[in-house]
């Protein structure tokens, strides 16, 4: 009987109200303490705590900034999540178990901007998958802040995934800086302090994800980053599906 009456590990952690609000929040952008207590007002001894429970189930991960080693980014593992989903559905009723359907198709072909210090791996392998995994749904771009070569080894890693950026040219962000789109994505802790406000309104947010370039095993730490940006790609298809363009990004 005591069985019975347990509650769904997805339940147990995300019903709680503070909870909840920390996993929507880390859902749309990686954030650290201060960000997350500031868009909750809450106190940060309290977010800290909650934040802790959901550390120690995997629904939230976390990393060192790059940018200021005293801070860190919080990231919600949105894998892990659709699997407590499923399994949650499935224990009210083997009907009810989820599985997540592909991202609808847009309306609009959104213009999606990604940003890196340098434009030379981490954005550009972004820029290279979104081509990839939204063809005709999504335009992609990329710029640094820094730019310098396109690093050989995001090419290669590229390559063996399909994708050719070897014609790939890296550029300052302020050459964009007067285009319209739809969403702006930082994915280098440093360029997100230095990122410019692009006209619109564009749909922002942050992906801590490591520089490749500066891991002692460089094929490893390519392979690992192409990894991760595929799979926020693939949950961030269905944030592009359901935001309205604006004219002017037309």
């Amino acid at each position: 009987m005591a069985e019975h009456r347990s509650l769904p590990p997805l339940l147990a952690l995300a019903g709680h109200p503070v909870r909840w609000a920390i996993l929507r929040e880390l859902a749309r952008s990686d954030l650290r303490v201060r960000e997350l207590t500031a868009a909750l007002d809450e106190r940060q001894s309290l977010v800290s705590y909650h934040l802790r429970r959901l550390r120690s189930d995997g629904l939230v991960a976390t990393r060192r900034s790059s940018f200021d080693g005293r801070d860190a980014y919080y990231r919600v593992d949105l894998d892990r999540c659709a699997e407590l989903f499923a399994e949650t559905g499935a224990a009210l009723h083997p009907a009810l178990r989820l599985s997540a359907p592909p991202a609808p198709p847009p309306t609009h072909r959104a213009r999606v901007l990604f940003l890196c210090t340098g434009n030379s791996s981490r954005s550009q392998m972004a820029e290279g998958l979104l081509r990839r995994m939204a063809p005709g749904r999504a335009e992609a771009f990329s710029a640094g802040s820094r730019p310098k070569p396109v690093h050989p080894e995001a090419i290669r890693t590229m390559r063996e995934r399909g994708i050719d950026i070897g014609d790939a040219r890296s550029k300052h962000l302020s050459a964009l800086a007067a285009d319209r789109f739809d969403h702006v994505v930082s994915l280098c802790d440093r360029v997100r302090e230095v990122c410019p406000e692009f006209p619109g309104r564009p749909d922002t947010a942050h992906w801590s994800v490591p520089d490749p370039a500066i891991e002692p095993a460089a094929p490893a730490a390519f392979a690992r980053v192409a990894d991760e940006l595929t799979e926020r790609i693939r949950f961030f298809l269905h944030v592009v599906a359901l935001r309205p363009t604006t004219p002017e990004s037309n």
